[in-house]
């Protein structure tokens, strides 16, 4: 019987991660979590979670769907309360200075109907679309090694001009999930500035696997960031059709 040195194990090993291509890991990372004909049967998604803020638990809801509309509420002091609405064409958001709800600009409605093709993920069928994967040097985050992916999704709008859709996600080597996700913002106060999200807790639903804690920070450590711990994941459940009924927004 051949016998295969320790160091030779190692050394397999590491060329098996190394020749890992950007293709080849994000196949991976489809088949781990359901593969892709499974992903291609979610028509619609519906989270219900809730978000920590200053020691409170504030229930807040999220539902996505694969013609471009969103919607997403919260409930406060016992009133629900619409965060923003989208139907694939215009859409509506609070503004928390007024508490009143107004239409989101033309620039952020058009990098909405961009993403429309990318639900329940923009991985799918990504060459089709004319998105890009470069596998980058490999990086540890949160202490877990990881392949560092730069993921350009087309073009999108920043005041005005046209630019990169760039978001870099790492790869946890071991299961083949995304446990962070970085994107520079372009607009504001933070602009310059690199938004991460960290992502765990993964669980089944139906056959597909998701993170159930998501949590949003500035990577460069200032402030604590937000945490959501969802409570529930539903798949391909109807909206109601009030829900993207903007007469009471408009009257206002």
């Amino acid at each position: 019987m051949m016998k295969i040195g320790l160091s030779v194990i190692v050394l397999m090993i590491s060329w098996v991660s190394f020749s890992q291509s950007a293709d080849e890991i994000v196949s991976k990372y489809l088949e781990t979590t359901g593969g892709v004909e499974n992903w291609k049967k979610v028509k619609s998604q519906k989270v219900a979670a809730s978000v920590n803020a200053q020691g409170m638990k504030i229930p807040v809801e999220f539902w996505s769907f694969a013609d471009g509309r969103t919607y997403s509420a919260f409930t406060l002091q016992g009133k629900t309360m619409v965060q923003q609405v989208f139907d694939g064409e215009k859409g509506y958001e609070m503004n928390f200075m007024t508490q009143k709800m107004e239409e989101i600009d033309a620039e952020s409605v058009e990098n909405l109907k961009r993403n429309k093709g990318d639900f329940p993920s923009p991985f799918i069928d990504y060459k089709e679309k004319g998105y890009t994967v470069e596998k980058l040097e490999d990086a540890t985050v949160e202490g877990v090694d990881c392949f560092k992916i730069k993921f350009t999704a087309g073009k999108k709008l920043s005041e005005g001009k046209e630019v990169d859709d760039v978001t870099y996600y790492y790869f946890d080597k071991e299961n083949f999930v995304p446990i962070v996700v970085e994107t520079t913002i372009k607009m504001g106060p933070m602009a310059g500035k690199t938004s991460q999200t960290v992502m765990s807790d993964y669980d089944e639903v139906d056959g597909l696997y998701f993170p159930f804690s998501i949590q949003e920070k500035l990577k460069e450590g200032e402030g604590m960031g937000q945490t959501i711990t969802f409570d529930k994941i539903e798949l391909n459940v109807e909206a109601d059709k009030s829900m993207f009924d903007f007469s009471e927004f408009e009257k206002k």
